[in-house]
């Protein structure tokens, strides 16, 4: 009898969309190495899910809870033994895919997951300091041992057991295209981080609004060595630091007697 040769473990790559249309077909075009490519959907308005479609990639549509549970949900769809999760301003390069398809077929080398360093693009510029590289993300996923942390709502944090893995090649991250945008996913982001810190009973103290922002920008400008970026990366820092003073606010304000009646509600 012929021997059977084991098959080959496949990898999904999962996008996480809401309003994509601008982004989803090169970013699904720079996954079509994987055995799946899922677009795991938040009920978009636009064309996302047509375009999709279009590209060869099942669409599943789900909820928007948080970035964490929704990753979770992508999980709990899909039937291959590994994930590979990317954003859709996100692109894959071939050197990438080439690596996560050496480990995939070496049983992920003894590791359940495994993070991507990002080269990240703002305002059209590649940012190598201030915390915005290698910006190593938890991305690639052995179905079934690991999964993110649900409480997280922002920032996910994986859950698995061992040892991450660190892929050597860079996500391509085209994140920020304008200083609007910026600023717009900033306030969304110290909104969150705000709640987090809020479910865990954190008061914020008077210096906290004044220390916290100065101890961002320090670690952004200087530890993270943000002045490698010259003017840019100290309007990063500087920005930063502005939006963890923001949190504080936000924080504070969920204190007050009527916003936390509301919120125990």
């Amino acid at each position: 009898m012929p021997v059977e040769t084991p098959r080959a473990p496949r990898v999904a790559a999962v996008v996480l969309t809401l309003n994509e249309q601008k982004h989803i077909a090169a970013c699904l075009e720079t996954l079509s190495w994987a055995d799946q490519r899922i677009v795991f959907d938040s009920f978009s308005a636009d064309r996302t899910v047509a375009i999709a479609r279009e590209a060869g990639a099942v669409v599943y549509q789900h909820p928007f809870e948080n970035y964490a549970q929704q990753r979770n949900a992508a999980l709990a769809w899909v039937d291959t033994e590994w994930v590979f999760f990317v954003d859709a301003d996100e692109r894959c390069t071939e050197t990438l895919a080439e690596e996560i398809r050496c480990i995939v077929h070496n049983n992920g080398e003894g590791r359940d997951v495994w993070a991507v360093p990002r080269y990240n693009y703002l305002f059209g510029r590649l940012t190598l300091g201030a915390g915005w590289y290698p910006d190593y993300q938890a991305r690639l996923f052995r179905v079934g041992k690991a999964d993110f942390e649900p409480s997280r709502a922002v920032h996910e944090v994986a859950r698995f057991h061992g040892e991450m893995g660190r892929l050597k090649n860079v996500l391509l991250h085209y994140n920020y295209e304008t200083v609007a945008q910026f600023h717009a996913k900033q306030r969304r982001y110290a909104a969150m981080d705000a709640g987090i810190l809020f479910s865990q009973g954190v008061r914020p103290r008077l210096r906290n609004f004044v220390l916290q922002p100065a101890r961002e920008f320090r670690r952004r400008f200087f530890t993270l060595r943000g002045y490698r970026d010259g003017l840019h990366g100290l309007r990063l820092s500087l920005y930063m630091a502005y939006y963890t003073g923001v949190m504080y606010v936000r924080l504070a304000g969920m204190w007050r007697p009527s916003a936390h009646k509301r919120a125990a509600k």
